[in-house]
């Protein structure tokens, strides 16, 4: 019981810091569960399910404050779908599943330290559709396979290809999480079989973060403090999946 409360206090500051910035958390709710040592065909699912719900209020957080675009959103959304799908359908090994979302987490980490340094006056360029279909695919086939939406991806490289802002960045992450964890978790149901007794206490300790931290981020970013925090956090997991993959 110790443990369930803990880890719900952990999922409880992972939707509140990654809603903040339209991400609805489960590379952080990945890494809580691995620090508990939880199985990774209970991870897988949790944190879609978790995912789910806090990208929903994200996403609507976002839209509200006029932080979304269709026009960058859909090239994505249209071939990360899918493969999302196709991803959820695949179960990895624990010999490859842990090392995988172990770099998963440490490239979260990298993200969160480097989420700061991007300018949120630059000049925004049009969307490439086949490049964004292409990378949405890719996307969407990684994100399915290990259980997360695809945020901590989708983000650095709307950014770097100067395709969205930093608030409508997240707004458009907010929803590509939430449709890739849906398609994720549809691809796999016999996967909901391993969801925990605890999972009530989890989403309650999720939404609430969500609705917190959304309501902050689309308003004002999240200080930069938290982010390196949370960053450390996912440091620490990822080299733990890593380790125990070896």
């Amino acid at each position: 019981m110790d443990d369930i409360v803990l880890l719900s206090i952990l999922i409880f500051a992972t939707g509140l810091l990654y809603s903040s910035v339209g991400h609805a958390g489960a590379s952080g709710y990945l890494a809580a569960m691995a620090l508990f040592g939880l199985a990774p065909e209970v991870m897988k699912p949790t944190a879609l399910v978790l995912n789910i719900l806090v990208a929903t209020i994200a996403t609507a957080q976002f839209r509200s404050a006029g932080s979304f675009s269709w026009n960058t959103f859909w090239p994505f959304a249209m071939s990360s779908i899918p493969f999302a799908f196709i991803g959820g359908t695949i179960s990895l090994p624990g010999s490859i599943y842990r090392p995988v979302v172990g770099i998963v987490l440490l490239f979260a980490a990298y993200r969160l330290f480097q989420y700061r340094q991007q300018a949120d006056n630059a000049i925004v360029k049009p969307v490439s559709v086949p490049v964004a279909a292409l990378f949405g695919a890719g996307i969407g086939l990684l994100s399915g396979a290990i259980g997360v939406g695809g945020g901590i991806f989708l983000s650095p490289l709307l950014l770097f290809m100067g395709w969205a802002q930093a608030k409508q960045t997240a707004g458009v992450a907010a929803a590509f999480i939430l449709v890739n964890s849906i398609a994720g978790i549809a691809g796999h149901l016999a996967s909901v079989r391993f969801l925990p007794d605890a999972i009530y206490l989890w989403a309650l300790a999720a939404v609430l973060g969500g609705i917190i931290g959304s309501g902050l981020g689309s308003r004002k970013l999240a200080n930069a403090t938290l982010y390196y925090l949370l960053a450390a956090v996912l440091v620490i997991a990822g080299a733990k999946f890593i380790v125990q993959g070896l």
